[in-house]
């Protein structure tokens, strides 16, 4: 996810990145997450997450404000990395 660690890294200290894996053994997925994930991207092993959201497809994004309101959810990355992007930019200027 060569994107989202680019992201992170441009949005350091304003944006927190948590990726939740699932659906999967540990072991696969704790390979997926070495090969994938820097550590600025944190990633957790939790299928009860998936179970709150109802969700059956990855990737899944859920944008949160620092005040735990969800203000944006989306299966895959729509608009690519620009999308993502704007998403985030929109999410932040709702904390100006």
């Amino acid at each position: 996810m060569p994107v989202v660690d680019q992201i992170a890294k441009d949005y350091e200290g304003e944006v927190t990145f948590l990726a939740v894996a699932g659906k999967s053994s540990f072991e696969r997925s704790l390979s997926a997450a070495e090969s994938l994930f820097t550590d600025r991207l944190s990633w957790g092993y939790d299928d009860s997450v998936w179970e709150l959201y109802g969700n059956p497809y990855q990737p899944y994004t859920v944008l949160i404000t620092a005040d735990d309101k969800i203000v944006t959810e989306y299966y895959g990355t729509p608009g690519g990395e620009e999308g993502i992007r704007d998403q985030l930019d929109a999410l932040l200027a709702l904390h100006g």
